[in-house]
């Protein structure tokens, strides 16, 4: 999904919208490198995501020679140098290989390298999964402090609910590749409706709760190429019902959460 949203992959069903116009049919203009610019992506893996036979200086500078903001030798030098400021790395470091920084600082360049263009839009792609917590936490803070300081939009991926909690204002669910939930942060964490995002809220531990069983959620996914009819989160929820079988739900506005399921539309939950 991430893919598709900045154009890496095609749709071979719908589409795109932004800013007012179709993404994916500009992208194929030779005006989309400009909406190319405003839309970047932060990829998950730190080690896999950069070139490692070039340095950092040719790593972040690529984007801007690649849509021709500078060209200019001395002014690229000064604007990488820049830029890696802006994530806590040091200007002297534009000399320096991949292999030679943490996980931790390998993402804080892929950042940089993001933030080259002057997006609007970041696509991140869990960029904190591969790291520690207490890197985590470091990359995360440089993160909220660009998105206050540039105004940026983010798109945040992740499995990690402590941290969709620390960076996100909108949360949304998906159960195999659909939106099940959405909802503004404090609403959904606070009283989640979907039956699928209760179980996911209650499998977590809490410090209160110790000593009470937890509900996990039961049976495996089931293969997204062959899904189950109707609803796919059948199989496994315990409100289901015949028309759960047989009639997949639409996401529906419910009290002010957008929320695709028969239970809760029906009151059964």
């Amino acid at each position: 999904m991430a893919r598709l949203l900045v154009g890496l992959y095609e749709p071979t069903r719908g589409g795109l919208t932004f800013d007012g116009q179709d993404a994916h049919a500009a992208f194929k203009t030779p005006a989309g490198g400009q909406l190319r610019r405003r839309i970047q992506m932060i990829f998950q893996d730190p080690y896999a995501s950069l070139n490692p036979r070039w340095i950092v200086e040719d790593i972040v500078g690529e984007p801007l020679k690649e849509h021709g903001l500078i060209t200019d030798k001395a002014e690229l030098k000064e604007r990488v140098g820049t830029l890696l400021e802006s994530v806590g790395l040091s200007p002297l470091d534009m000399v320096k290989y991949p292999h030679q920084f943490s996980g931790g600082q390998r993402q804080r360049i892929s950042i940089a390298r993001a933030l080259a263009t002057e997006p609007e839009f970041l696509v991140c792609d869990e960029p904190t999964s591969a790291l520690d917590v207490s890197v985590q936490a470091q990359v995360l803070n440089i993160m909220k402090d660009l998105q206050r300081k540039q105004g940026l939009t983010y798109l945040f991926i992740s499995h990690n609910l402590a941290v969709v909690r620390h960076v996100s204002d909108q949360v949304g669910v998906m159960y195999l590749g659909r939106l099940v939930e959405l909802a503004d942060k404090q609403t959904l964490f606070a009283t989640p409706r979907h039956p699928y995002t209760r179980m996911l809220l209650d499998a977590i531990p809490k410090m209160h709760d110790t000593g009470r069983a937890r509900t996990p959620v039961q049976g495996e996914v089931p293969n997204p190429l062959n899904p189950p009819t109707g609803c796919t989160f059948h199989p496994r929820c315990p409100l289901v019902n015949e028309r759960c079988r047989a009639e997949r739900p639409r996401l529906l506005d419910i009290k002010g959460v957008k929320i695709a399921c028969h239970a809760v539309e029906e009151n059964r939950i």
